[in-house]
């Protein structure tokens, strides 16, 4: 932690902000979504600070030690300028730090004039009366641990204030029976420790807002970008490649894969759920734009009217999955064929089908394939599939359809069985 410099505890002092090589850093999410109940903490201890010197005036005749009563309200008037002061800030690099050792020393301060009020007045008098700092005034460390810590933290801090409170008084027999202060300490602390983690919860969903919507944007001016330069020439590659046959199918082939794979790429859109971690199990995203992307004049695609949530992992599987169907029905098909992909969530199980009006594949061929070596269809769609937990089905009675079929998992999400 930095020493607070001179120059520093000036600008604290004159409510601004250090500047030159003791510039803040920018302010912490919790720092932001607690500084309002700093900031209202600190007005309210003005009035308490107010109440407690009302008080001492009220109680001073009173005291056999008038001259130290006064001695001790004025260094609870300067310590509550000071710690009003140092709490109320929000932009000083440790600010939580700072805070935490303002609290503590807040609840020594409190403790000790608590306790210095035997050494002002005799039994008789404290037995019956308020300590020299006030209930009210005391209430300040409470709210002070509440907004930093928690409701945890304020009830702890409102259940030790008030036994403090009652051993200094010394009302162990009816204190705890008939005495206001410990009911009201502990709901204090409780009340603001809630806000206080509301508050904080509050922004960190807004700050998680903000960075889904810069993340959205950014990746939507990449999209035109990219669109406009490297998917044009795949498009390009893919159509001459088709049209000059022979050598040049392949490099259609694969430059019809890439296309596919950087569309998806583009358009996948972050989590549904803005709290999700992503890359984490409870990240998902909706299906159906990693679908449609692949829609051209000759693919149509079909999805339902609603959202369809499933995991990153199933979403970039079922989508490669597809686009590895496409690619053969359009290597095979010729220019000429027409593709359909429809998408389907009949509750039990989710089901994409992609089918073409093209010649179909002969009877035995993927056999012959796979004992050549070569793994295209087993492992870019039928793998896939069976990873997912699925099963992916072929016919080739009229024409070619697969047809994936993935089942729901037992908590009732897609794509976390397999």
């Amino acid at each position: 932690m930095r020493r607070m410099t001179p120059r520093m505890l000036a600008a604290l002092w004159r409510g601004g902000i250090p500047t030159g090589d003791e510039a803040l850093a920018e302010p912490s999410p919790a720092a932001v979504a607690t500084a309002p109940l700093w900031r209202a903490a600190q007005a309210f201890r003005v009035v308490t600070v107010l109440y407690a010197v009302g008080q001492q005036v009220a109680s001073a005749p009173y005291y056999h030690h008038r001259p130290l009563s006064w001695i001790l309200i004025a260094v609870l008037v300067l310590w509550s300028v000071v710690s009003a002061i140092l709490l109320s800030q929000w932009r000083y690099e440790h600010i939580t730090r700072l805070r935490t050792v303002v609290v503590i020393a807040d609840h020594l301060m409190v403790i000790a004039l608590m306790a210095s009020t035997r050494l002002v007045s005799d039994h008789a008098w404290y037995h019956k009366h308020q300590t020299i700092p006030t209930t009210m005034w005391a209430a300040n460390v409470v709210i002070g641990a509440a907004v930093l810590t928690g409701p945890v933290g304020g009830v702890l801090s409102g259940i030790g204030i008030a036994l403090v409170s009652i051993a200094v008084r010394a009302q162990w027999d009816v204190g705890l029976y008939t005495d206001a202060t410990a009911p009201m300490l502990v709901s204090v602390g409780l009340a603001l420790g809630l806000a206080a983690n509301a508050a904080r919860g509050a922004q960190h969903q807004l700050q998680r807002a903000v960075q889904l919507t810069a993340a959205t944007r950014e990746r939507e001016r990449l999209s035109r970008e990219v669109h406009d330069g490297v998917l044009q020439v795949l498009s390009y590659i893919k159509r001459r490649g088709t049209e000059i046959g022979g050598a040049t199918t392949e490099l259609a082939q694969r430059a019809s894969e890439q296309e596919v794979a950087l569309r998806v790429l583009l358009t996948e859109q972050g989590d549904l759920d803005p709290l999700a971690e992503p890359g984490s199990d409870a990240a998902q995203q909706d299906l159906r734009p990693l679908l449609t992307v692949q829609a051209t004049p000759s693919v149509v695609v079909s999805v339902p009217g609603h959202p369809v949530p499933v995991s990153r992992r199933m979403g970039r599987e079922l989508a490669a999955a597809a686009a590895a169907a496409l690619s053969n029905a359009a290597l095979h098909g010729g220019p000429e064929v027409k593709t359909y992909v429809l998408l389907e969530d009949i509750g039990k199980e989710l089901i994409v089908s992609v089918r073409d009006d093209g010649p179909g594949i002969p009877a035995g061929r993927l056999a012959e394939a796979a004992a050549e070596g070569r793994m295209g269809v087993s492992r870019s769609i039928v793998g896939r599939i069976a990873a997912l937990g699925g099963v992916a089905e072929l016919r080739t009675d009229d024409g070619t359809e697969w047809e994936f079929r993935v089942p729901r998992g037992p908590d009732g999400r897609w794509g976390y069985v397999g």
